[in-house]
């Protein structure tokens, strides 16, 4: 297996992975693939509905399974859930077939981006402004343990796209 077949963009909820993803895609020529939007195809329903009728176990297992159906796929960018790496050992798969790369935001930062955006993210719909930052605060704290073993960690907010291109090519010797 060849790692730079595939790129893996991790990083919390709101953090840009599938803006940055697709940017990045387009400009190495290769394809795109967000998971989340895999996974609802799979599952014949929406993300919140997964979490609502079936729960997050079944999410995070339905998650894994097609994460590892992507392992044929080369050339591609592939942007993650934000629990993605923190399950099944899925950082340890992705470390081992891909690249990965980090986009790290403060969590004010990710509180800016996600009060806008709370109603369709199963995690923090019923969360107020003061809640919202303390869940970002502790599930940050306790995912960076996973996401700060990516290859590459690059700051996430007003990411220019080029930069990040760079880090890849010069990481994969394109």
């Amino acid at each position: 297996m060849v790692k730079s077949q595939r790129i893996y963009i991790i990083g919390f909820m709101g953090s840009g992975k599938s803006t940055a993803g697709k940017k990045l895609a387009s400009l190495l020529g290769w394809t795109f693939v967000d998971l989340d939007k895999s996974i609802e195809e799979f599952a014949g329903k929406s993300i919140p509905e997964i979490f609502e009728q079936d729960g997050e176990t079944v999410f995070r297992q339905i998650e894994t399974k097609i994460l590892r159906n992507l392992n044929s796929l080369k050339n591609t960018v592939i942007s993650t859930g934000g629990g993605t790496p923190c399950y099944n050992d899925n950082m340890e798969y992705m470390l081992g077939t891909g690249l990965t790369l980090y986009l790290k935001l403060t969590p004010g930062q990710l509180k800016s981006r996600l009060s806008k955006s709370n109603g369709e993210r199963p995690l923090i719909k019923d969360l107020g402004p003061h809640e919202l930052q303390s869940f970002i605060e502790k599930k940050l704290a306790d995912r960076e343990r996973w996401y700060d073993r990516s290859d590459i960690i690059i700051e996430g907010i007003d990411l220019d796209v080029s930069i990040l291109l760079e880090n890849v090519q010069s990481r994969l010797n394109l």
